[in-house]
């Protein structure tokens, strides 16, 4: 493994490209953003090329003066024209480094190699400890190319040391990769006591009720049946405890988690809040958060909960253990009867949210200051060590 350090390796400034295939809300498109406006304040030339436009995001980066470039992908299908449309958005930018970011994006920038010889191609990689099983073909078949072609990219960055070894264990290779941890934005993610309870009165939930929360998007990998199974053992020894489930997915697998949380009885005490742009507010309106992943790199939520004052109960995958470090509770993924126990201790622990100390922890360890050196000396490096 690479290590990246935070020190200066030059002043001059880079193109870089970033290839994408939304900015749809999300960990890793809300990443994608915070990179290219820290890297754009830094100095840099920066593009965003995405592959679909319209995405919630994207405003934030045109207000911050960064360049989006919409590929107008038609569909899975739009395959000639969407590559025509690539290279020659790649032709205009002349970038140093073209920066996948996930599957997809990740293979095109090889298949751009042959043409671009003198841009860099680096991989974005953002998960550990895929069950692909749970996935059609292609998230599949991607895959498998992904770990093929691994070796032609030039630099592949991790955000979690899971995902590190996960991808080595699949074939990539270590002398290319590098573990930079994702940053979290603690002046968006604050404690704020007021937005959380203006939240809290309009989904009715009262001041002296527990809301305990899973954020993330209806996926098989984040695991929601083993949150609702929890809620509802948990339900039964309290009755002062409500549930929240932020986020949104495919309609099958929405309705499919729907019926269970009302075989499991929590209709009266769970709210399905579906997407939501005021994340902030979210977290604040939360007394814990939980993560319920069976399979994850670095999970945003946890950090952005934690840097909003908000106790995590969380599995131990990917690299959650490590962002909560000693401030959190920690129990085994795909155990109702673990998480609802972990919750408990939780709502002992910090039962005002009074003492808890997480947003130091953030600030210290997991900044946007520290992922936007690290990157920017990275890509620096790869361009070195390339020429």
């Amino acid at each position: 493994m690479q290590r990246v350090c935070i020190q200066e390796t030059g002043n001059e400034s880079m193109k870089i490209t970033f290839l994408t295939r939304s900015l749809d809300y999300g960990g890793a498109e809300r990443q994608l953003v915070t990179l290219a406006k820290g890297l754009h304040e830094r100095g840099h030339r920066v593009v965003v090329l995405v592959f679909y436009a319209n995405g919630p995001l994207e405003k934030e980066l045109y207000d911050a003066g960064v360049t989006v470039r919409v590929l107008d992908k038609k569909g899975r299908w739009d395959v000639a024209g969407f590559l025509c449309r690539l290279v020659h958005a790649v032709v205009h930018d002349k970038p140093d480094i073209v920066h996948g970011y996930l599957g997809i994006p990740n293979i095109l920038t090889v298949l751009l190699k042959p043409i671009f010889s003198g841009t860099r191609m680096v991989w974005g990689v953002r998960a550990s400890n895929m069950d692909l099983a749970r996935y059609d073909w292609l998230s599949r078949l991607s895959y498998q190319l992904e770990c093929m072609l691994s070796r032609f990219a030039d630099l592949i960055i991790t955000n979690s040391h899971a995902g590190f070894d996960y991808a080595a264990k699949n074939g990539f290779p270590k002398s290319k990769m590098v573990v930079i941890p994702n940053g979290i934005d603690t002046d968006r993610f604050r404690p704020d006591p007021e937005a959380g309870r203006l939240l809290r009165m309009e989904w009715g939930v009262a001041d002296n009720e527990k809301l305990i929360g899973l954020v993330g998007r209806l996926d098989p990998m984040k695991d929601h049946p083993t949150f609702l199974r929890a809620a509802a053992l948990l339900r039964n020894e309290r009755k002062d405890v409500r549930f929240v489930c932020v986020g949104d997915g495919a309609t099958d697998y929405r309705k499919k988690l729907q019926a269970l949380g009302k075989e499991l009885g929590l209709e009266e005490c769970l709210i399905w809040a579906g997407t939501r742009g005021d994340m902030f507010a979210v977290y604040n309106a939360l007394d814990i958060a939980s993560s319920t992943s069976y399979g994850e790199g670095f999970p945003n939520v946890i950090g952005e909960a934690m840097a909003c004052g908000v106790p995590c109960v969380v599995t131990d995958v990917g690299d959650s253990s490590w962002i909560v470090g000693d401030v959190g509770v920690v129990v085994p993924p795909r155990d109702p009867h673990a998480l609802a126990a972990g919750l408990k201790i939780a709502l002992a622990q910090w039962p005002n949210k009074g003492g808890f100390s997480g947003r130091d922890r953030i600030s210290h360890c997991f900044s946007v200051q520290l992922l936007i050196h690290a990157t920017e000396n990275a890509l620096r490096d790869v361009g070195v060590r390339c020429r």
